[in-house]
């Protein structure tokens, strides 16, 4: 087993209308020391995580790093330095093969120097936070970016040797029409990115457009939502369309090309160890779960202090591990395995899932389980069913 680490980066140049991250606007001159902040809790993790009362398993140790993504916020703010000061403390404390560096970045946020400070530091993967090609639905959702960043980085990308490129779309964007959404699947296929993510509008108190839409106001562009059968039909014509131009649907939100899925995302829904350092980020091995507090500021003075930010700590039990492998294997086109399960749990699995063969919700191939396709839009029916 391999592991995966995953390093939060919570700043951003504007906040996004439907964002619900712990993310800020802040001064570039705090990122030298946030950066220096990460480099030290990787380089002491097992000592400080030991002194919060994390028990790290036998062996945990001596797991191989094949994948480390940097997430946010927008990580590709950050200077090409700060990437290589951190990825050089991972491969100073870890044992490393990594096949996978995955970088998010925003199209205007792209430039060639930086690029190659990217490669140079060994980042081979690039998630860009594209959202729509429509500049009247980035306009209204608050992104920096438009249609032509987009054209204009890619290439940038490809010429300094980056090729494996993966795009966000999300589906229920303000003013976001059928056509536009159909105009936006085409330019992302025309680009022919190796990987695709196509998300559903969250809708809840968290974000600002997400609170507008719930007390019914009109701020945010709020009015110019698409319903939700608009939004399941937009994700379903995604679905084929991707299919049609090579893409293997192989999680409910991902497409990838063959050879291109993302090695460090699967290791979340097969719960797979990865840790987390940075402000807000999330670690699992396998027996507990824990997190860091999600201000920065106060994670560098923590940090600084020669503590651990911890604000959870859980310990996994079977039930709790037993949830999670269902609700996360059906997230996998691939499905799951019933009689794998039963046996690691020693419990009978079968009746959970009769309500949801009854309803057409799922389909079954011998002891394996998947969610229907022609269902996948309302898979969260499917899911609040099974964790009754």
């Amino acid at each position: 087993m391999s592991l995966g680490i995953y390093i939060q980066v919570p700043f951003c140049q504007t906040k996004c209308t439907y964002c619900n991250f712990h993310t800020g606007v802040v001064s570039s001159s705090r990122f030298a020391p946030y950066a220096s902040a990460v480099g030290t809790e990787v380089r002491e993790h097992e000592k400080r995580l030991a002194d919060a009362g994390v028990l790290l398993p036998d062996g945990f140790s001596q797991l191989t790093v094949d994948t480390v993504y940097f997430g946010g916020g927008t990580p590709s703010l950050l200077d090409p330095a700060h990437l290589q000061s951190i990825l050089a403390a991972i491969r100073e404390t870890f044992r490393c093969s990594l096949t996978e560096v995955t970088l998010e970045a925003d199209p205007e946020t792209v430039e060639r120097r930086k690029v190659e400070g990217w490669a140079a530091a060994g980042v081979n993967r690039i998630s860009f936070g594209v959202q729509s090609f429509s500049d009247s639905e980035l306009k209204a959702a608050g992104r920096m970016h438009r249609r032509e960043d987009v054209y204009r980085a890619v290439p940038v990308l490809r010429s300094v040797g980056i090729q494996n490129i993966s795009f966000d779309l999300i589906v229920g964007l303000p003013h976001q029409t059928p056509q536009s959404w159909q105009n936006s699947l085409d330019e992302l296929i025309f680009l022919s990115p190796e990987h695709v993510s196509i998300y559903l509008l969250e809708v809840d108190e968290g974000s600002r457009l997400g609170s507008e839409l719930l007390r019914g106001g009109g701020k945010y562009s709020a009015s110019a939502v698409p319903t939700d059968d608009v939004m399941a039909e937009s994700y379903d014509l995604a679905r084929n369309r991707l299919a049609s131009a090579g893409y293997e649907h192989y999680e409910i939100s991902n497409f990838a090309k063959p050879g291109f899925a993302s090695a460090h995302n699967r290791k979340y829904w097969r719960r797979e160890p990865y840790l987390g350092f940075g402000a807000g980020a999330h670690s699992f091995s396998g027996i507990q779960r824990w997190a860091n507090a999600h201000d920065a500021a106060a994670y560098v003075q923590s940090i600084v202090a020669g503590k651990l930010p911890l604000e959870l700590l859980e310990n996994i039990s079977a039930a709790q591990a037993l949830d999670e492998e269902l609700f996360l294997g059906l997230r996998q086109l691939e499905g799951i395995d019933l009689a794998r399960l039963e046996a690691t749990y020693s419990t009978p699995l079968e009746s959970r899932f009769a309500p949801l063969q009854t309803a057409g919700l799922i389909e079954r191939s011998g002891r394996m389980v998947r969610l229907a396709p022609a269902h996948l839009s309302i898979s969260n029916e499917a899911f609040v069913e099974l964790m009754r």
